[in-house]
């Protein structure tokens, strides 16, 4: 039987290649996946590869794991190193983040960010500095 921290790279795995439907196929119909990019969530499989189709038209996001934790709610804590990159290749963002998964019953139910800025705060925190 796979993991979870097996079955958390292979979703790793799998955004890194955009490989949307894969990754949709892991979680529950009814989940509520946080949104990174302007914060809240979205709700259900249809709107996070809503909100994935429309991410990439704008940025790359590249998604390094560094560790795999469970903490005291038997959720899933994965450290990934994420770099946020424009269709042209310039970094926008690098910073380390926690990602926090609920599975049940083999897919993911909940997907919540550990306390960080959203990725338009990193982009326009980065844009701000070089601009000094």
């Amino acid at each position: 039987m796979i993991t979870n921290q097996e079955f958390l790279q292979n979703l790793y795995d799998a955004f890194n290649k955009r490989e949307i439907e894969t990754i949709i196929s892991l979680m529950r119909p009814n989940v509520k996946w946080a949104n990174g990019l302007e914060g809240g969530f979205v709700y259900g499989r249809d709107a996070v590869r809503e909100y994935w189709t429309n991410q990439f038209k704008d940025i790359q996001a590249e998604l390094e794991t560094l560790k795999f934790e469970t903490d005291e709610n038997n959720r899933n804590v994965v450290t990934v190193h994420q770099i946020i990159k424009d269709l042209q290749g310039n970094l926008l963002a690098d910073a380390t983040v926690q990602q926090i998964f609920t599975i049940e019953d083999g897919l993911i139910s909940l997907y919540e960010i550990g306390e960080t800025e959203t990725i338009q705060e990193m982009i326009q925190k980065t844009k701000t500095s070089k601009e000094q």
